[in-house]
């Protein structure tokens, strides 16, 4: 089992009183809720940020198609491009 640490939040009473109610109906304590949904959220956030962060680098190197290459397929689909 990884180690863990304490951390302190604090949140309003309408989430505190549902969080209650989750761990009640699933059997599991709040701190282990409120422990997955943080590491959901980090998970979740950083390849979020990982997936952005390539896809910048693509569009700084220019491999995008252009405004035209663009255009030009929407007319080959007899769509609108503008």
């Amino acid at each position: 089992m990884a180690s863990s640490t304490v951390l302190s939040v604090r949140i309003n009473q309408e989430d505190e009183a549902s969080l209650r109610q989750l761990a009640e109906a699933t059997g599991a304590s709040k701190s282990k809720l409120v422990a997955e949904a943080i590491h959901s959220y980090v998970e979740m956030n950083e390849w979020q940020t990982k997936v952005i962060r390539e896809r910048l680098a693509i569009a700084d190197r220019g491999e995008y198609a252009s405004r035209e290459q663009v255009k030009a397929m929407f007319a080959k689909w007899g769509v609108n491009a503008d």
